[in-house]
């Protein structure tokens, strides 16, 4: 189990760092709304440094609703990935980027690359689940 937490923490946090690069690229007005500290704190905050613990968190809590939906799932590690990531997106990720989206100042392309990122951040979590015993 531990193994698994930090294997999938480690990647989701790389993960995030790349789809948050990318993103930035292809919308460059992301990086303009991540620099509002009206909205988000700024990285010198001591506090911004907990934000890290996020990919890691999201594993525990991953790992156990893998626990309840693993013997569900059908198909190879591809297909049982995408549906454990479906199921997640569909659970958590969406009701909370709707909340988002209509609770905060924020652009739908921000809430779409966060929704985008729920989603591979738990296709990553399906698949390591189903590879690494």
């Amino acid at each position: 189990m531990i193994k698994k937490i930090l294997i999938i923490g480690f990647a989701g946090l790389i993960t995030s760092m790349i789809l948050n690069f990318l993103s930035g690229f292809v919308f460059p007005g992301l990086s303009i709304e991540y620099r509002n500290e009206a909205l988000f704190r700024s990285w010198s905050d001591p506090l911004m440094s907990v934000f890290f613990a996020y990919p890691f968190i999201f594993a525990i809590t991953s790992f156990y609703l893998w626990k309840m939906v693993a013997d569900k799932l059908k198909g190879d590690a591809i297909s049982k990935a995408n549906q454990f990531a479906i199921l997640y997106s569909i659970v958590a990720t969406i009701p909370g980027m709707f909340a988002t989206f209509t609770s905060f100042p924020v652009s739908f392309v921000m809430v779409l690359s966060w929704a985008i990122s729920g989603y591979v951040d738990a296709f990553i979590a399906g698949y390591v689940f189903v590879k690494i015993k």
